[in-house]
């Protein structure tokens, strides 16, 4: 058992994160939109909840009317659970943990030739129409759903280096683990939308 979120109790099955409910308390016996509903939240923002401070700059422009969190469980509670009531799943590839008007990494490429290492690589070309430079920084979120654990990188090269090695923990050699890139403005103020480099097996 991984832990509880409200009425909602987390597992870990075949290395996806599955939410399940406890057994209900009082009288009123909550529908089963309102069931399922309960469970898409509650599975989102547990996991989430691990990279929150990426989140509050990732979605920082996405809705005026929203914060940066709510904004980012709205979209991955609709775009990226899959599943059916009780046992819903995180659909990794469709995650966003950014999105925003920062123009993406043009020519993305990942490539894994060291042990616990990817390495990312890009080109500096920003399309005129879209905002962005050779300052902005680079953000890498991996995913490791066997170790439940991350890999959270922000602000250690630019978009002007072309390229970046990801280290990750010796211990992920063999694991599928789940890659996420984008870019965030030097002042922090912009992010670009979250580009998913694919399931990787770590060397």
């Amino acid at each position: 058992m991984v832990g509880k979120v409200g009425n909602n109790v987390g597992r870990v099955v075949n290395g996806q994160n599955v939410l399940s409910m406890a057994p209900a308390k009082g009288n009123r016996t909550p529908t089963a939109a309102q069931l399922a509903n309960q469970l898409k939240f509650g599975l989102i923002t547990a996991w989430l909840s691990e990279v929150s401070q990426f989140i509050r700059v990732g979605f920082e422009d996405h809705d005026p009317d929203m914060s940066p969190w709510n904004a980012a469980v709205k979209y991955n509670i609709m775009e990226a659970v899959t599943g059916v009531s009780p046992s819903f799943t995180v659909d990794y590839p469709k995650v966003l943990f950014s999105q925003g008007k920062l123009a993406k990494g043009r020519d993305m490429e990942l490539a894994v030739t060291e042990d616990a290492q990817l390495d990312l690589s890009w080109s500096a070309l920003v399309p005129s129409l879209f905002l962005g430079g050779p300052t902005d920084k680079l953000g890498v979120i991996v995913y490791n759903p066997a170790k439940q654990d991350w890999v959270v990188s922000v602000g250690e090269t630019t978009r002007s280096a072309l390229s970046f090695d990801v280290v990750l923990p010796a211990l992920w050699s063999g694991d599928t683990v789940y890659p996420y890139v984008s870019f965030v403005s030097a002042d922090s103020k912009h992010a670009s939308t979250t580009q998913f480099q694919g399931a990787t097996i770590v060397q």
